[in-house]
């Protein structure tokens, strides 16, 4: 600190517009100044009431897109009663998610052509639309697009989000306000209480709008709150964080940029991967030319997008350079598999207490809160064991454990499982993932150079969308396969002693019915043996989970043993310059390379 005063005079003003300028003036008379871009030191900060209103406006778009993941798990079988669509449970989580990771790094790039302001309120208004389309849909395939319209906006939000707290409020501020438990500098917006209460009211809110309102309104709400958003940022200017050497002219150019390219064959690979699951052992058999043909599809897609993807260098969708790094593909994986584990429980919980126990959206969500509580606690119990500690590795490892202990725990549910049982096996599982979800965040921040983490990050957040979105598929595909060969075992051993119809027709009938009405198209001992072949569904999918568990385990084993003390200290000493590789392999020398070739 002392250095950095002698190497130059600080001095600040406040304009009529609110914002606040910070000006550093080196003595030094042979530094040259930059001619590429901004003066590094001169930075625009918005203060006051202004600062209030950003930061709550930015944390208001993350809280609505978060609700937007958890609000539907307790209103899919509702949805699923009213378009008789129960096959289609999947994709109402898995296109939001499928979109929000496909865009997600592209989204960064566009925030880097574009200013700040106008991209974000972009974004939003894209939120909105698919937000609407959800709300008016009179079809399953319409809901699926809004749904995924609503993903592409949620994409830009939470870069947005990050980057415009990043660029209007000074790095101290960040650190210290926003609980960055790493205390690095980086803004992670995800971990604001505020956000994160998103997550925890989406099936309260979700149930409750479901059964005294309707279903839609759980996609109406971002409309209201949305524009609250817009009419707050309207008036302030935002600091445009842009360097001036960065900005393409010109269409092609800044299409270039974007690598689109890389953006359709991932998506081309994703969707075609999601088709097959979606797919397999329902419309056609697993053996089928159609599923083998677009698992083989998929896998060439995948191939040519790695070739592509490393061809591009650091202009790349996903630069290979910073993947390839075990740090930072184990993080991934860990956040991959964890959340998937979290998205599968919490959707199909739901699906237990409506279809298993006979419960109202309202009282399903409310039966959630033991798992949403306990990941909660714990999220905030880790972060502050890693700050105090210094060390993330633990809790991954201890969050994959418990994860795979409470989801395994949940495959033993029955309809007559008791309160007791069902609270402490959701609290375990809770607890592990809440445990888990910061940890490969921290990880990045704290291994790789300062000049990589924000692509680090990128990564990261991409697996956090992509482990929901194939695994939900997979889910779905899981609870079809098991009633279709349930069902008519099921209800055949009670034709033996009852006249009850067993055609297929009529067990079409019932797994169309949905969740919740099939006990409008069956009755008597029928709805038992519905019943039982719902929870043998349903507890298939927490073994599939309990796996998505114990792989978070396994992959957190290669997250490195580093302390995040000693990365700051480091980081204090340099001057916040880059590391010295450590588990990090060729350290930011490589990174350089590769960043200068993509300028030239």
């Amino acid at each position: 600190m002392a250095d950095s005063i002698e190497e130059s005079t600080i001095s600040s003003r406040d304009d009529n517009s609110g914002v606040k300028r910070f000006v550093a003036e080196k003595k030094d008379p042979t530094q040259e100044p930059n001619q590429n871009g901004p003066t590094v030191g001169d930075e625009e900060y918005i203060t006051g009431l202004k600062r209030l209103v950003v930061v709550g406006a930015c944390t208001m778009a993350t809280f609505l897109l978060m609700l937007d993941i958890s609000i539907v798990a307790t209103a899919i079988p509702k949805i699923a009663d009213q378009f008789h669509s129960l096959p289609d449970i999947g994709w109402y989580g898995s296109s939001y998610l499928l979109a929000f990771c496909a865009v997600q790094p592209l989204s960064g790039r566009i925030y880097n052509q574009f200013p700040t302001k106008l991209t974000y309120m972009t974004f939003i208004a894209i939120f909105e639309l698919g937000s609407l389309l959800s709300g008016v849909a009179d079809s399953s395939d319409m809901l699926i697009i809004g749904r995924a319209v609503a993903g592409i906006g949620a994409s830009g939000l939470m870069n947005g989000g990050l980057t415009i707290i990043r660029f209007s409020v000074p790095m101290e501020k960040t650190a210290s306000n926003l609980l960055d438990p790493t205390q690095s500098g980086l803004v992670n917006i995800e971990n604001l209480p505020a956000a994160q209460l998103g997550i925890l009211l989406g099936p309260l809110i979700g149930g409750a709008l479901t059964e005294y309102a309707t279903w839609r309104w759980c996609f109406y709400i971002n409309l209201p709150l949305g524009a609250l958003v817009v009419l707050a940022l309207f008036f302030i200017r935002i600091p445009d964080h842009r360097v001036s050497s960065e900005i393409k002219v010109g269409l092609l150019p800044i299409l270039h940029s974007f690598d689109l390219v890389g953006f359709a064959i991932f998506s081309g690979t994703a969707i075609m991967l999601l088709i097959a699951v979606e797919w397999g052992g329902n419309k056609y058999p697993w053996d089928s030319a159609t599923i083998i043909g677009l698992f083989c599809g998929s896998a060439s897609a995948l191939v040519f997008f790695l070739f592509w993807e490393h061809r591009k260098g650091m202009e790349a969708l996903l630069p290979l350079s910073i993947l390839k790094q075990r740090i930072v593909w184990t993080s991934c994986l860990h956040m991959f598999f964890i959340c998937a584990n979290m998205m599968t429980t919490s959707y199909y919980m739901a699906v237990y207490f409506q279809a298993v126990r006979d419960k109202s959206p309202t009282m399903s969500g409310v039966y959630l809160l033991p798992s949403v509580l306990s990941q909660m606690a714990f999220g905030i119990i880790a972060g502050i064991l890693v700050t105090r500690l210094g060390y993330y590795l633990p809790w991954a490892i201890a969050s994959g454990a418990l994860a795979t202990i409470g989801t395994g725990l949940l495959t033993t549910l029955s309809p007559t499982t008791s309160a007791v049982r069902w609270i402490f096996f959701q609290i375990i599982a809770g607890a592990g993932r809440g445990m888990g979800l910061q940890m490969p965040v921290i990880a990045v921040q704290t291994s790789l150079p300062p000049s990589s983490i924000s692509l680090g990050v990128t990564a990261v957040i991409f697996a956090q969308q992509l482990g929901p979105a194939l695994f939900l598929s997979l889910a779905q595909t899981i609870l079809s396969s098991t009633l279709e060969s349930s069902l008519p075992a099921a209800l055949t051993k009670l034709s033996d002693t009852a006249n009850i119809p067993t055609s297929p027709m009529y067990i079409e009938n019932i797994i169309d019915a949905g969740a919740t009405g099939f006990r409008n198209v069956v009755s008597g001992k029928e709805v038992g043996a519905v019943v039982s072949a719902y929870c043998e569904a349903v507890d298939r999918i927490f073994y599939m989970g309990t796996g998505a568990a114990g792989c978070a385990f396994l992959v957190a084993l290669g997250m490195g043993w580093r302390s995040v003390k000693i990365g700051r200290e480091k980081e204090d000493m340099r001057g916040g310059g880059g590391e010295d590789g450590g588990d990090v392999e060729g350290g930011d020398a490589g990174l350089v390379k590769e960043t200068r070739k993509a300028e030239v």
